[in-house]
């Protein structure tokens, strides 16, 4: 099971579009527990995402739109192709206002997450309440391409290219027009239903 690619934006609920959170707010305000409450037994779970779930991916933030149309969500079903003419290819859900976002601007943000991020990444998810929405409290930037997340310096700015809808979901590709980066020693990653770090064993 990946990371939950969730919409949400500052003006709406949350709602699963793709994948099961996991996560969940326990009986005590304020904290939350990796388990899900509700998960099947390994052995019962679909073998396709048991499959993927063996394979470490990148938890990034994707932002797109501008002004009270800005948003984000935690993507982790991510990869970087090519180099001179790199593309990014990303899988969102057809409802979300993430792909809203793109289909109107025809840009997003890719920003790379490190360990310490966290929290960012459970807000984007939509699996930690943020009164007022993701955005809020954020050291935030602005660009052509959407919302920059300033403390996460590794960055990816993309046009839109194309985008394949299949059963449930939108692949999304863009052309990377440029990059910023930074040092990252803890890259944060999504491995079995959880966070990991490369310095996990």
């Amino acid at each position: 099971m990946q990371l939950a690619d969730l919409k949400f934006s500052e003006s709406s609920d949350v709602g699963a579009v793709c994948d099961g959170a996991t996560g969940s707010v326990a009986g005590v305000p304020g904290e939350i527990h990796d388990e899900h409450p509700f998960i099947d037994p390994e052995d019962r779970r679909d073998p396709i995402r048991r499959f993927r779930g063996r394979l470490s991916s990148p938890v990034t933030v994707v932002t797109a739109g501008s002004d009270s149309k800005r948003t984000g969500l935690t993507v982790s079903s991510l990869l970087v192709a090519g180099d001179d003419q790199a593309t990014v290819e990303f899988v969102v859900g057809p409802e979300s206002h993430l792909w809203d976002a793109i289909q109107e601007s025809e840009r997003f943000v890719v920003h790379i997450l490190e360990a310490s991020q966290r929290v960012v990444s459970d807000r984007f998810a939509g699996i930690r309440p943020s009164p007022g929405g993701p955005f809020v409290g954020l050291e935030l930037g602005s660009s052509e391409y959407g919302p920059v997340l300033s403390d996460c310096r590794s960055r990816a700015y993309c046009k839109l290219e194309s985008a394949r809808q299949r059963d449930g979901y939108v692949l999304v590709e863009g052309q990377v027009e440029s990059v910023e980066l930074h040092d990252l020693g803890a890259p944060l990653q999504w491995f079995r239903g959880s966070y990991r770090t490369l310095a996990d064993g």
